[in-house]
Order: structure tokens, then sequence, then C-alpha cells
């Protein structure tokens, strides 16, 4: 198995060192050509750095890992080289002009992609690239679960058709730290910590309810796994990036939970859903 990796920031990077320990041969496209360096982890041989597209079109899937604010653009100059293998998205995010999920865009910009998933779960990078066991919920078309399945052998892989939900949970959850971060710093105590927590993610699975997720998918690996995970730990940058805000402070790096809470609102307005706690704490935050 050739795997195709698009985007080569820390999780990017995680995942083709995942992907080549257990077997497959992986191409890594990045702009400039580089990856994340993690200590003490050298790059597996069978796995290439490039900056250039075309070297994506021979590998067997893509697995796609770019920022969300800049995963249409990535497809549309991407998609020139697609030559109909399975699309596994791995971004985790909504685009914050149009409140889009990754999967929409997918559809919007690369049409001819019929057989694609999502992958999302509680997944520190650093930890992923250690080898440290994660699990994961991998949602989609049975091809692109069977390719996932193939590429991230040494993940425990969770299979689901919802790929509507599992993307909400990973917007959701971005969200959610993000707000979690900023109380952590500036609510009045531990019980309005618990409650706006509490009424976000039902705001959250209320979206979902609406737009045909199963309820059961906020369950698994990718709803309260990867909640629990990225709203209670400052290794998270979302939760990283709302105490940043409370003090007043730029974010660092990526803050994927900013660009998922501006969606999050904009969806829910677009399908005539009350979000009060989500629409709150974005004028809180000033975002």
């Amino acid at each position: 198995m050739k795997a195709g990796v698009i985007g080569a920031g820390a999780w990017g990077t995680a995942l083709g060192i995942t992907a080549a320990r257990g077997g497959a041969d992986v191409v890594i496209w990045s702009y400039d050509g580089k990856c994340k360096q993690f200590e003490s982890i050298a790059t597996p041989a069978n796995m290439r750095i490039t900056s250039c597209m075309a070297d994506l079109r021979e590998t067997d899937a893509w697995l796609i890992v770019t920022p969300a604010a800049y995963f249409r653009e990535t497809l549309r100059d991407a998609r020139q080289h697609y030559a109909g293998q399975p699309v596994i998205i791995c971004t985790k995010g909504a685009d914050p002009q149009t409140g889009e999920f990754m999967s929409e865009i997918l559809k919007t910009e690369m049409p001819q992609c019929s057989e694609f998933g999502v992958l999302s779960g509680p997944q520190f990078a650093a930890e992923v690239a250690r080898g440290v066991p994660t699990g994961s919920t991998l949602a989609g078309t049975a091809a692109a679960r069977r390719a996932g399945h193939e590429i991230l052998n040494k993940l425990f892989l969770s299979d689901s058709e919802d790929v509507i939900g599992a993307e909400l949970c990973g917007v959701g959850k971005n969200a959610v730290a993000l707000i979690c971060g900023y109380n952590s710093v500036a609510s009045a105590g531990e019980n309005e910590r618990a409650m706006i927590f509490t009424r976000a993610w039902n705001e959250v699975v209320n979206i979902g309810m609406h737009i045909g997720a199963d309820a059961r998918t906020f369950l698994e690996l990718c709803g309260i796994g990867d909640l629990f995970l990225s709203a209670t730990s400052t290794t998270s940058r979302n939760f990283a990036g709302g105490i940043a805000i409370a003090q007043n402070q730029p974010p660092v790096g990526t803050v994927e939970g900013i660009f998922a809470l501006r969606g999050l609102v904009k969806r829910a307005a677009a399908l005539g859903i009350e979000t009060p706690v989500l629409a709150q704490m974005q004028e809180k935050m000033k975002i």
C-alpha cells in the first residue's frame, strides 16, 4: 500500500510516521517540502517528503491533514492530480466563512471522489508519533474504511458510516475545548465551568440531530473520547488557545477551535438553531 498524506504539520507527520511503521510506503506533501520534527523520532526510511503534488498521483489512498482554513484551497490545488483513490479526511474543522464541514467542501471541490471517509478521535500528535496506543473513529464508505484500516493498522479504529456525525464531533470538541480553556481562567468557579461545558456540548449535539447525525456517534471515540482529551488538557492547542485568549495573549500555532466556533455559530444560525452558549462565548472571546 502506498499512502499519500497531504499536510505535514504535527498531525499529518504523526499519521505519516504511523502509516510507515505499519508497512505503507508514504509520500507526505507540504508546501515547503518540510515536515514536523518530533524529538527523538527519526523519519522512517519508507516516508518521503515532497513539495510536488504530482507525486501523490501514484498513491493508493489519500489522507488529507491540512488545516481547515486552507482545506478548500489545498483541494483545488490537489484535484488535478487525483486519480480515483479513496480519500480520508483527517482535518477536524469547519469553514469559518460558510460553516461547511470538510466532507461538504470535498464534495464541492472534488466531486469525482466517491470513496471518502473521516478519521476523528482522541489523538495528540506527539503521542501518536511515539506509538502510544490511540483509538479513532473511521467513518465513511466501505472502500475508504478498508484503505484506512490497511494504512493505519497501528491504530485502533472503530468503524462507522456516520460521516457527518464524526465530523461534527471533531468540530464541536475543538470549539468546546477552546471554551473550556478560556473558562479555566475567566469563569467564577468550577460549577460555572461545568455548566457551560455541558450546555455548549449539548448545543453541538442539537446541531447534529438537525443535520441527521446518529446520537450514538457522540458517545464514540470521535465524540466523548476526543472531547475528554481536548477539553481537559493544556496539551490541547484548543484548550491552551482558550487560556491565551482569556489572558489577552495571542494563541500559539493553529488553533482550530477558533474557526470551529465561528463555523458552528454560523451553521446553527443558517439552520435556525439557537446556540446561546456558543454564541455568547464567541462574543466574550471576541473571535
